[in-house]
Formats: C-alpha cells, structure tokens, sequence
C-alpha cells in the first residue's frame, strides 16, 4: 500500500510541472497576440493597419497604444510578482 501512494505523489509532482509549463506557454501566446493585435492597431505613420468600422483611425491608434502599454505593464508585474515570491 505505501508504495501505491509514493506513485500518486509522483504523478502529482509531474502533473503540477506540466500544469506551470502549459500556463507558461499560454501566457506567452496571449503576450504575442496581444501586441500583434496593439500594433496592428497603431500601424504606421499613425495609421491603422486593423481598422473598426465606424470607429475613427485616432480612436483605434489610441486604443492600439493602452493595448502595448497595458501587456508590457501586466508582463513587468508578473516578473516582480514571481521574483518577489
């Protein structure tokens, strides 16, 4: 019987390693997405490459610009938040 529950605390162990790695892998993507999305929205010369319609291309750059702004905001506080811990 004590060897059946050394496996599960194995498992368990290899379960949580894989659970952070996918976590990891899925926060980087969204970083990637977010500031493909941030940037195509800003384009270039102040011109969006990703347009709303109806919506005004100052509207949409500004938007583009919290997009940037708020994923390297939010990727700088998770690095302080892991390091601090």
């Amino acid at each position: 019987m004590p060897k059946a529950k050394k496996k599960v605390a194995v498992r368990k162990a290899s379960s949580g390693v894989l659970t952070s790695l996918w976590g990891l892998i899925v926060w980087l993507v969204g970083i990637l997405v977010a500031l493909a999305v941030g940037f195509g929205m800003i384009g270039k010369n102040g011109v969006s490459i990703l347009s709303i319609m109806y919506i005004p291309d100052v509207v949409t750059v500004t938007a583009g610009w919290f997009v940037v702004i708020l994923t390297v905001l939010g990727v700088l506080l998770k690095i302080i938040d892991k390091v601090s811990k």
